[in-house]
């Protein structure tokens, strides 16, 4: 009975996003679903990476917290249009609050919109939200294991932002076997690596997004 009742939230969900990616495709709208574990570093990276396009591209964000808006606060001093969606427990944004909160926003200006998840290697995985991709970020902090642990977010991403590279002095990490493990379960996974502190990488992510954006506009 579980399984079956699982069954038709993810129908009910996968429905509702199917509106929303048929709502972001007619207004030309790039979207991803950004993901990661508590504290790696999600809206560091939103903030980056918005200081950088947001003079050529029209960037909105969706905070997903399941309490408070500090994050939402963090974007909306850079200037871009940002609603904040508050889960009061649940682990996971889902299509129905993004549906909910879009006329929140400025559709008609906006070329890239990020979805910041919830704080969870679980629960995001499983949820479609409209997305075009879904993001994984992975601090270098959490260790080379999250691949063997969490295999189902290495799955379902397009692309994985190692980020807190400049930490890796002073970390028993082996790089190359993280990215292996990650590669292993989603051979077509893109790997940035970078570091919002230092500013290392960030280039090849945002050319990255620069692209992707342009390429849905043609």
């Amino acid at each position: 009975m579980k399984v079956k009742v699982i069954s038709r939230i993810l129908e009910a969900n996968d429905r509702i996003a199917e509106d929303n990616r048929r709502l972001f495709n007619e207004k030309g709208i790039y979207v991803i679903n950004l993901m990661s574990g508590p504290g790696a570093g999600k809206t560091s990276l939103l903030v980056k990476t918005i200081e950088a396009l947001k003079d050529s591209v029209s960037i909105g964000v969706i905070e997903g917290d399941i309490t408070g808006t500090e994050d939402a606060e963090r974007i909306h001093s850079t200037g871009v249009p940002v609603v904040q969606i508050n889960t009061g427990g649940a682990c996971h944004l889902d299509a129905n609050m993004i549906e909910e909160v879009l006329p929140e926003l400025p559709l008609d200006s906006i070329q890239l919109l990020f979805i910041e998840n919830v704080g969870n290697l679980v629960c995001p995985a499983e949820f479609n939200v409209g997305e075009d991709i879904k993001v994984m970020l992975l601090s270098v902090t959490e260790g080379e294991d999250k691949p063997l642990k969490y295999p189902l977010m290495f799955q379902e991403s397009a692309a994985l932002v190692l980020n807190k590279v400049d930490l890796l002095p002073y970390l028993d990490l082996d790089m190359e076997r993280l990215k292996e493990r990650a590669m292993s379960l989603n051979p077509k996974l893109k790997v940035f690596e970078l570091s919002c502190k230092t500013g290392s990488g960030l280039d090849a992510w945002t050319d990255y997004l620069f692209r992707m954006v342009a390429e849905k506009n043609r």
